[in-house]
């Protein structure tokens, strides 16, 4: 999620009277929510699969207890991750393909500096497709000793042809998030018309870690064996998959959205996101949404498990910055 910014106090205030919900509660810490959110997630994963990866995407104002680059460690929280995703760190923050300004990355190193001091590995996604470009993310996350992965499209819907071979390809079995060289973000499967079709278009790659949807075309869930087939490398070599699940929002693709949540939402359900049709923000702090998102056998980290996926990347973690 991109943070609003705005020109003018009238355009701000234009946007915070459509956007904003009602009868928020105005005695919550939102970060802390979301960080007792993510940390009773983990612990229930993990309970479940002691080496259970989980990697929240953005919000990395998180790693700090007060969310501000000199504040200290939240180290409860840092404890309960295994890796932090990034995007735009260096290409898309404001427009795809174009260089993410030095003040905004300027932001954000630092807490992803915290967050690798604390042993944390660091997954960026940046979006350009011009390969001089692309050749330049992987090279500054490389020097970096971040993972990371120069998306062409922002759908994230197309596997690059750009680089040929994964970038720091390589033969090697991938045990745990420390090994990864490399990633591909592919959870958008429109391209693909049979699910087969889709494995085997992964099957046939070397990335180390491969980051898809529980769902083929968001209906279609794929299966323990369908994840064995995809948990080796095209060399023949070990590799992890890991699972997108949005816990910030709610989407209406999803097989928990009930039909009648259109016009009769519960308190906890918000208002659609114009950026993207069909997903809510929610109030992520409420029991009955975190029941839906984990800690019983129809939850959705449950069939994530069940699976058998290594671990689970969650987006809207920076659902915090849109209430506070």
């Amino acid at each position: 999620m991109k943070k609003i910014k705005t020109i003018t106090i009238l355009c701000f205030v234009l946007i915070f009277t459509q956007c904003k919900d009602k009868n928020i509660p105005t005695d919550v810490n939102f970060k802390q929510e979301m960080r007792t959110f993510v940390q009773n997630l983990s612990s229930y994963a993990k309970n479940i699969k002691s080496d259970f990866i989980v990697i929240p995407q953005n919000g990395e104002q998180l790693a700090t207890e007060s969310g501000e680059i000199n504040g200290s460690a939240a180290t409860t929280y840092l404890n309960a991750i295994d890796g932090q995703g990034r995007e735009d760190l260096f290409y898309g923050y404001d427009n795809d393909d174009k260089e993410t300004k030095q003040e905004d990355i300027s932001n954000m190193k630092p807490f992803l500096l915290v967050e690798e001091n604390n042993n944390v590995e660091v997954m960026v996604t940046d979006y350009c497709s011009t390969h001089s470009k692309m050749d330049n993310s992987y090279l500054q996350n490389a020097n970096l000793n971040y993972i990371s992965f120069a998306a062409s499209e922002r759908n994230l819907n197309i596997i690059p042809d750009y680089p040929v071979e994964p970038f720091n390809v390589n033969v090697n079995d991938i045990l745990t998030l420390t090994d990864a060289k490399n990633f591909l973000y592919l959870i958008n499967t429109e391209n693909y018309s049979a699910k087969q079709d889709f494995i085997n278009a992964i099957a046939q790659t070397d990335y180390d870690l491969v980051l898809i949807d529980l769902y083929f075309n968001d209906n279609d869930a794929l299966t323990k064996d369908d994840i064995t087939a995809l948990k080796t490398k095209h060399n023949g070599a070990k590799r992890l998959l890991i699972c997108y699940m949005s816990i910030g929002e709610a989407e209406d693709y999803r097989y928990y959205w009930q039909s009648d949540w259109n016009k009769n939402k519960p308190e906890w359900l918000g208002k659609e996101n114009p950026n993207w049709k069909g997903n809510y923000k929610v109030w992520y702090w409420n029991k009955d949404w975190q029941n839906i998102i984990y800690g019983n056998d129809n939850s959705y980290l449950k069939k994530i498990l069940d699976a058998g996926f290594d671990g689970v990347y969650l987006d809207i973690i920076d659902a915090f910055e849109y209430y506070e």
